[in-house]
């Protein structure tokens, strides 16, 4: 199953490729662990709600980044980190690409397969891939709010 979300921050794309590459403790949505490097495993509530939230704990893994001229991808995959039979495997791709010299688009592009063979594929079509794109949509939407925090505070030191 794909399931793809983006936004548009309103930054060029060199600070924001900064903060998403300088510390992914720092932006991904609800670490519980920090680690200082890109590769290495953190854990992280991912899920979707504001009242009642939905959410379930997740090991996530990022790989080294590919850079092309007006574009960066960061691959990244996550996986419950119990009952892992239960929940999906998750790869996608995070993409800072730039739309202008002010402008940079923020996505995910994500595939996963439904666990539980062909009760899970039909449990998926009548429920879990709109659970699936709330996840995805709530993890941009959380990530943006935290690199464009951490991009306020960089652009603050840099002016003093």
């Amino acid at each position: 199953m794909f399931v793809r979300y983006f936004t548009e921050l309103p930054y060029p794309l060199a600070p924001v490729e900064a903060a998403l590459l300088r510390s992914p403790a720092e932006w991904i949505p609800g670490v519980a662990e920090h680690a200082e490097d890109i590769g290495e495993h953190l854990l992280a509530d991912v899920g979707f709600g504001e009242g009642t939230r939905m959410a379930r704990q997740v090991v996530i893994d990022l790989k080294d980044p590919v850079r092309f001229p007006s574009r960066t991808v960061l691959p990244i995959s996550w996986h419950a980190s119990e009952h892992q039979n239960l929940y999906p495997k998750l790869e996608a791709d995070i993409e800072v690409a730039a739309l202008g010299p002010d402008l940079t688009q923020f996505s995910v592009s994500a595939r996963y397969q439904p666990p539980l063979g062909p009760v899970g594929k039909a449990i998926d079509k009548t429920f879990m891939h709109r659970v699936a794109e709330a996840t995805i949509k709530d993890f941009v939407d959380q990530a943006c709010e935290r690199l464009i925090a951490g991009l306020g505070s960089s652009t603050a030191a840099a002016a003093e």
